[in-house]
């Protein structure tokens, strides 16, 4: 009896010990220091070539990367961690050629300017430019959901890439 009571102490003490240590911290790697909110501004399209819907797309996208990776409430101003920018690329130029000097395969490219600000530590903030791209065959037409699938692959690397350089902290 003597041995349970004790050993219900010491978990209760390392219990209480534990929720006074303030790290916010997660298994994803995000650290988000003090901060218990975050906005994500709405990315404006500013691309020469405009497609449409894309700049709700990836800000929805990246602020449910956030949402689901951290223990941060998305608020519509004033918050903690804020995340703006725009879209400044979205192109299609071909990579390889044929005999015929025709495309053999050809690359969307997505790039996004990010601005990102920690109302608690002015240290981290940043202005970065993030794109990646999706490599398709020449022949195809990149339209409808070939074009949604590229988007997605696209946008799941550019978000985790400004989830990386904004709360990764390895």
């Amino acid at each position: 009896m003597k041995k349970n009571l004790t050993t219900i102490v010491t978990l209760v003490t390392m219990i209480l010990i534990l929720q006074g240590c303030k790290v916010n911290y997660s298994f994803t790697g995000a650290d988000t220091g003090d901060a218990e909110t975050f906005q994500v501004n709405f990315f404006q399209n500013q691309a020469p070539l405009v497609e449409p819907g894309i700049a709700r797309d990836f800000t929805i996208l990246l602020q449910d990367l956030i949402l689901n990776q951290t223990s941060l409430d998305l608020v519509n101003n004033n918050g903690d961690l804020t995340y703006e920018g725009e879209i400044v690329q979205f192109y299609t130029a071909p990579i390889t050629a044929t005999s015929q000097s025709t495309a053999a395969e050809n690359r969307l490219t997505v790039a996004i300017n990010v601005r990102f600000f920690n109302a608690d530590d002015s240290e981290k903030d940043f202005e970065q430019r993030f794109s990646f791209y999706f490599d398709y065959a020449g022949g195809t037409q990149l339209t409808g959901s070939r074009l949604d699938d590229a988007l997605a692959v696209i946008f799941e690397r550019i978000s985790q890439d400004v989830f990386n350089a904004s709360l990764a902290n390895w």
